[in-house]
């Protein structure tokens, strides 16, 4: 539960903000769109993720609105730079999903056709510097991610640079890529989703989310969010672990009850620490706290005072 910092809405009084805000996605959109395990439905669209886009259309109007307000100020144009909107949350609590399902909303409004979605896996450390440093068992935690880089790329983006790239991680092989990048071009709006977003990197002296107009996170019961992750473990392998490349092709030939217990040893050993030590105390410094319930759905939300 969030604290009195918040107006705190369920399912059912969150939905009524939708108002008039019109449903863009169609089914097959979400079968494109949705993560292996993290089942999203047209319903849940209209009752969530609409008054969440209704609410970010209106938050990006009134910054329009204030940066026009300093151009009258100053007696000369203030150009605009991107809107930025933080995702947050653990592992396995459907924070992929629920960005990129975001991504196509905001895209489909006139006023902001392009909105770019980066994830702040590439932004870890390569796997070579992670052994180095003894850090394998800590992927994911603040320390092995290059904070240092991530905020020179939001600086960037908050700069109004045009052309901007950005480093790719490669799932399969569990690493960045090397000499890979994606481009981010004069977007409107960025959305910048991962674990440490809300986060200060041990190398940093400022956060990632000051550069944040707007930030989201992703929350769940621990007991939910571990039996996701298992449940995602054991469908990767039947899926991507069977891919000669992948990092984890070891584990395609589990039995389930290796399976389940190779993926608890992961969670308490990485994951469920990470969740505990460093991303669940980030959850208020969010704007909006999204709690889900055991069936994936959201039944609570959190909306900071403001």
């Amino acid at each position: 539960m969030a604290s009195d910092r918040y107006l705190t809405f369920t399912r059912a009084e969150w939905a009524e903000l939708r108002a008039n805000t019109p449903l863009t996605l169609a089914e097959d959109d979400l079968d494109r769109l949705s993560g292996l395990n993290d089942p999203v439905d047209l319903e849940e669209v209209e009752m969530v993720h609409l008054p969440i886009g209704r609410l970010l259309n209106l938050e990006h109007s009134a910054n329009a609105a204030l940066r026009h307000s300093t151009s009258q100020f100053l007696g000369a144009p203030v150009p605009a730079v991107p809107y930025v909107i933080g995702v947050a949350g653990s592992v396995a609590a459907g924070k992929s999903t629920f960005a990129r399902i975001l991504r196509a909303l905001l895209a489909r409004w006139p006023e902001h056709p392009r909105v770019e979605l980066v994830t702040t896996d590439g932004f870890l450390h390569p796997n070579a510097t992670l052994e180095q440093r003894g850090l394998m068992e800590r992927k994911g935690f603040p320390e092995s991610y290059d904070t240092a880089a991530l905020l020179e790329f939001l600086q960037l983006v908050k700069s109004g640079v045009g052309h901007i790239e950005v480093p790719t991680y490669s799932h399969v092989v569990y690493d960045v890529v090397d000499d890979v990048k994606s481009i981010i071009k004069q977007p409107d709006i960025v959305i910048v989703e991962g674990l440490n977003v809300l986060q200060v990197g041990t190398e940093a002296a400022d956060f990632v989310s000051d550069y944040f107009d707007f930030s989201i996170y992703l929350d769940a019961d621990v007991e939910d969010i571990e039996r996701w992750y298992v449940d995602r473990f054991l469908a990767l392998r039947e899926t991507v672990f069977r891919d000669p490349q992948s990092y984890f092709a070891k584990y395609a030939h589990l039995n389930d009850d290796e399976a389940r217990a190779t993926a608890t040893s992961i969670w308490d050993r990485i994951n469920g620490i990470n969740l505990r030590d460093h991303i669940a105390p980030t959850r208020e410094r969010a704007s909006l706290i999204l709690h889900k319930a055991a069936d994936h759905r959201i039944d609570e939300v959190n909306l900071l005072r403001r």
